[in-house]
């Protein structure tokens, strides 16, 4: 059988699997790597390469640096100085959260954000007497938001930098990804304010989680916790000299453990292995991709079902809505990881520059606003809120919506599709 026909079943079938979720998701993104070199199509050497790879390190050095902003305490501090500045009014309680949660998860986990900040938020909108139904998805929202500001806020950005730098090409900037992602996360906190919350039923919060407000760690902890994230934000975006990016991240995380910021056990903690082994799963996967030919073949279906001389509007909107439309229903991890591979592949076979195409879809697929099933942070805040699936749909298409207007006015302007 053709080698790009058998990969494209790998391909199908690792969708399939991530749809149904019939095996986890990195076990199946593993399985695939395993069959197309039990096939012949990749090496022993090409299958694990996904494991040393610069930014599976680098990925994995971040969350470190994320779970110790979360353990030390810092972030949970950081939010209780915020709602004693700002006070108990719906409103601004509203923004500075959303803003804080955005910066947050630019640097840290998202869903590990969520979590920090929920139980402080209930306890604020219980004592305050106000409805969390409107807070919490506010807080939700914002998370998903946030992660878009940098290249290491959320996985897909990560799995876009990694697809243009096996091409040999230069990497999107630490902060390149705010161009596009901080108009949305703009526009989602102004949208939460003057409609969002009008939406949403005015539902109190469980008042169980209340207990889980404590605040962690030691002051030591907090501004050791501060002193590694200049570092590794100063190395990532600036640079240090003889430091490759992934070590600085490594260094970061070295730091977190040997001074006491956090403990060995709460590093491997912070550590996300599904996404890690996901990653590495996937990466051969799209080298298989480009190496039989199959990226290219669906590459040209999907042109061929759009037409020719296709306009950047037409090429942005189409892949932002089959990325947005699976993040509803798939890790956005997953999606990018099956998305962004055939993206680079249209990009080649439309002769654009692929740096808008690819991140259109790193975006779309970080556009999980719709359901909560669609990302940790919306299911987080599910049980708490009494919120139900067409409460995220209220919200959600509006956003998504709203995320592709910006795409298709932004993306071209900020990365030319001319090359």
């Amino acid at each position: 059988m053709d080698p790009a026909i058998i990969t494209l079943i790998v391909l199908a079938s690792v969708a399939f699997l991530f749809v149904t979720e019939y095996i986890p998701i990195a076990v199946a993104a593993l399985s695939g790597t395993i069959v197309l070199a039990f096939c012949g199509i990749l090496t022993p050497q090409e299958a694990f390469s996904g494991f040393s790879n610069s930014t599976v390190v680098l990925f994995g050095g971040m969350f470190v640096v994320g779970a110790a902003m979360l353990e030390s305490g810092l972030a949970q501090v950081i939010g209780n100085f915020i709602v004693k500045k700002v006070g108990t009014n719906q409103s601004s309680l509203m923004i500075a959260l959303m803003l804080l949660t955005i910066v947050m998860s630019a640097f840290a986990s998202n869903t590990g954000t969520v979590a920090c900040l929920l139980p402080m938020v209930i306890g604020v909108c219980v004592s305050a007497k106000i409805p969390s139904a409107p807070i919490l998805m506010a807080l939700a929202v914002a998370a998903n938001v946030g992660c878009n500001l940098t290249m290491v806020g959320t996985p897909p950005n990560m799995l876009a930098v990694a697809e243009i730098q096996a091409r040999g090409l230069e990497p999107y900037g630490f902060f390149e990804f705010a161009y596009i992602g901080g108009p949305i996360a703009l526009a989602a906190v102004l949208f939460m304010h003057f409609i969002g919350k009008r939406l949403l039923p005015k539902v109190s919060a469980d008042s169980g989680l209340i207990a889980q407000s404590k605040v962690k760690g030691t002051h030591k902890q907090r501004v050791l916790a501060v002193l590694i994230l200049i570092f590794v934000v100063t190395g990532l975006i600036i640079g240090i000299p003889g430091l490759s990016p992934a070590v600085v991240s490594l260094i970061a995380a070295l730091l977190c453990v040997a001074t006491g910021c956090i403990t060995e056990k709460q590093a491997y903690k912070g550590i996300d292995w599904v996404t890690i082994f996901l990653f590495a799963g996937m990466l051969p996967i799209a080298h298989a991709m480009q190496k039989t030919g199959a990226g290219e073949l669906i590459a040209n279906t999907i042109v061929g079902l759009l037409g020719d001389n296709l306009s950047e509007v037409v090429i942005v909107s189409a892949i932002f809505f089959v990325a947005c439309t699976l993040t509803q229903f798939m890790p956005n991890t997953a999606t990018a990881a099956l998305l962004i591979p055939i993206a680079m592949s249209i990009a080649t076979k439309l002769n654009v520059s692929p740096y808008g195409v690819i991140i259109t879809c790193a975006i779309g697929a970080s556009c999980s606003f719709a359901t909560p099933v669609a990302t940790p942070c919306n299911t987080l805040i599910l049980s708490p809120s009494g919120l139900h699936f067409k409460d995220y749909l209220k919200v959600g298409l509006p956003l998504c919506f709203i995320a592709w207007l910006l795409c298709i006015l932004i993306i071209p302007i900020v990365w030319p599709f001319e090359l």
